[in-house]
């Protein structure tokens, strides 16, 4: 036996204030209840059904005993917009990074990353933790006098012209 019914979706809410041209799209939330299917606004949802929406905050503590600044130059080399936050309670050691993640300053050890829970909020974040980890693991210049240092600008002009050419 094969059965073939339509569905028929109702919109409510602030969804249905407007009528829809032909082929305009509509967008909103479709609500299964039974067997019968209603798109409503996000914000009608509590208001037509039981179902209630959350904002999720998070946060993570991670070590870093590096410069606030060097941290803040980085992410500028990575982020289109990097902005001073005023935070009391940071002593005014914190920045957004577009709008979507804050960092603050917490200790000489240790900074932390807020943010609210969506898809792209969380790649930012992943992002800043993957920076402020290698930021960690990186090696410091060192820079060691031998004679090679002391040789003179023409001989390593020459040396890099013959490399090119492909002489020995």
């Amino acid at each position: 036996m094969y059965f073939n019914s339509e569905k028929m979706e109702k919109t409510i809410g602030r969804v249905a204030k407007k009528t829809p041209e032909v082929s305009e799209t509509v967008s909103g939330l479709l609500v299964k209840k039974a067997f019968t299917y209603q798109i409503m606004a996000l914000d009608d949802l509590h208001v037509f059904s039981q179902l209630s929406t959350t904002n999720i905050s998070q946060r993570i503590t991670i070590a870093y005993t590096g410069a606030f600044g060097v941290l803040k130059h980085r992410l500028k080399q990575i982020f289109e917009s990097v902005e001073s936050l005023p935070d009391e309670e940071s002593e005014g050691r914190a920045f957004g990074v577009h709008e979507r993640l804050t960092v603050k300053y917490e200790s000489e050890k240790h900074i932390s990353l807020h943010w609210r829970l969506d898809p792209i909020s969380d790649m930012v974040s992943d992002s800043v933790v993957a920076l402020v980890l290698n930021i960690g693991r990186e090696i410091p210049k060192v820079s060691v006098e031998s004679e090679e240092a002391t040789k003179t600008e023409e001989e390593n002009n020459y040396k890099a012209e013959r490399w090119k050419c492909g002489a020995s």
